[in-house]
C-alpha cells in the first residue's frame, strides 16, 4: 500500500511540474522525485532486511543466554568436582602421613608388610597425582570458561546496543513513512473536495459539451470546442463564459489549488496568415482567453494559473474519423493541490 501511495505522489509531481515549471527546473524536480523514489524503494527494502536481521539475533541472543545458563551451571558442577578432589586429596594426604608413621614404626621387624605397604603408598601417591592433575585441569578449564562467560557478555552487550539502534531507525523511517501517508491522504481529500463543488457549480451544463473526472491525484474540466469556440476562432462564447466564471467562482474560494489551462486542437492543418498560423498558435490563444475570463473581476493570484496551448499532439481519440477530431478538440481545466508541505518534508530528509 505504501509504495502504491508514494508512486502515487510521484505521478503527482511529474504530471504537476512537467506542466508548471520551466524545462530546467523541471529537469531538477524529475530528479529529485526519481531520488525520492529511489530513497523510498530502497528505504523500504532496508526495513524489510532490518526487521529479517533483528529477528536472526534476536534468535541468536536467546541461544546465546540459553548456552550461558548451561555453562553456569556446569561451572557450579565443576566448582562441586573441585572441591570434592581436594577434600580426597587430604585424605589421601593424612593416609600418606601415617603410612610413613606406621613404616617408621615397623621397618626392622615387617620388611615384607613395609614393602606391601610402601607399593600401597606408592600407588596412592600416583594416584594422588593423577587427582592433583585432574584438578588442575579442572581449574584451567573453570578459568577459560569463565573467560569465555565474560566474553559474551561483551557481545550481548554489543548485540544490545545494535538492536536498539536499529529499532530507532526503523521507528524513524516510519514516522517518515506516516507523514508522507498522511499528507498524500489529505492531499487526496482535497481533491475529492474540489471535484465535489466544481461538479455542483456546473450542474447545468454537464453532458453538454463538459464534462468532469479524477485522473492521477488531478481533476480535469473537459470543454468540447462547441461549447466555448466557434471553428478557428479564440474568444469564448456567452455559454462558455458563463461556465468559466462559474468555476472561477469556485477556484477563487480554494487558494491552496494549482490551475492549468490547456488547449487542444485535432490533427486537420490550420493555415493562416494573421495571429494564427497554425493549430499550435490556434491552441495556446484559446488557453490564454480562457485564463483572461477566469482572472477577470478576480482576487485569484495569477500565479497559481498558467496556460499552455497542446496542439494536436495530445489526442484523447487518435482515429481519423470526425467524431474522433470532435473529441480531440477542446480544453481542458486542469486542477491540482499544492505539495508545498510534501516537498518540504521530501528536502528535509
Amino acid at each position: 500500500m505504501q509504495k502504491i501511495v508514494l508512486v502515487f505522489a510521484a505521478a503527482i509531481l511529474l504530471g504537476l511540474f512537467t506542466n508548471c515549471v520551466p524545462t530546467r527546473q523541471f529537469q531538477e524536480l524529475k530528479g529529485k522525485n526519481e531520488f525520492t523514489v529511489h530513497e523510498r524503494d530502497s528505504l523500504q527494502d532496508r526495513n524489510e532486511s532490518l526487521t529479517v536481521r533483528n529477528t536472526e539475533m534476536e534468535a541468536e541472543l536467546e541461544e546465546l543466554k540459553r548456552r550461558m545458563e548451561n555453562l553456569a551451571i556446569n561451572k557450579s558442577s565443576l566448582k562441586d568436582s573441585a572441591h570434592f578432589y581436594k577434600k580426597q586429596y587430604k585424605v589421601f594426604k593424612t593416609m600418606y602421613d601415617d603410612l610413613t608413621s606406621t613404616n617408621e614404626n615397623v621397618q626392622k621387624g615387617r620388611d615384607k608388610e613395609t614393602r606391601l605397604l610402601l607399593a600401597e603408598l606408592q600407588v596412592t601417591k600416583e594416584d594422588l597425582q593423577m587427582q592433583e592433575d585432574e584438578l588442575r585441569l579442572l581449574e584451567t578449564s573453570l578459568i577459560e570458561q569463565q573467560k569465555e562467560l565474560n566474553e559474551r557478555d561483551v557481545i550481548l552487550i554489543a548485540l544490545d546496543s545494535t538492536l536498539n539502534q536499529k529499532r530507532l531507525e526503523i521507528e524513524d523511517q516510519s514516522k517518515r513513512l506516516f507523514e508522507l501517508e498522511g499528507i498524500l491522504h489529505s492531499k487526496d481529500s482535497a481533491v475529492l473536495a474540489i471535484k465535489s463543488k466544481i461538479t455542483d457549480a456546473l450542474l447545468g451544463f454537464e453532458n453538454k459539451g463538459l464534462t468532469i473526472h479524477q485522473r492521477n491525484g488531478k481533476v480535469y474540466v473537459t470543454m468540447d470546442e462547441k461549447l466555448l469556440f466557434q471553428s478557428g476562432r479564440w474568444d469564448v462564447d456567452p455559454k462558455g463564459q458563463q461556465a468559466i466564471m462559474q468555476i472561477a467562482g469556485v477556484l477563487e474560494q480554494n487558494k491552496n489549488i494549482n490551475i492549468l489551462i490547456e488547449g487542444h486542437t485535432d490533427d486537420v492543418p490550420m493555415r493562416g496568415s494573421g495571429d494564427v498560423k497554425d493549430n499550435w498558435d490556434l491552441s495556446a490563444k484559446r488557453a490564454t482567453s480562457i485564463v483572461k475570463i477566469l482572472l477577470q473581476n478576480s482576487t485569484m493570484n495569477p500565479i497559481r494559473v498558467t496556460a499552455a496551448g497542446r496542439g494536436p499532439f495530445m489526442p484523447i481519440d487518435s482515429s481519423k474519423t470526425p467524431e474522433a477530431r470532435a473529441k480531440n478538440r477542446r480544453t481542458e481545466i486542469i486542477l491540482t493541490p499544492k505539495l508545498d508541505e510534501l516537498f518540504q518534508i521530501l528536502e528535509s530528509n
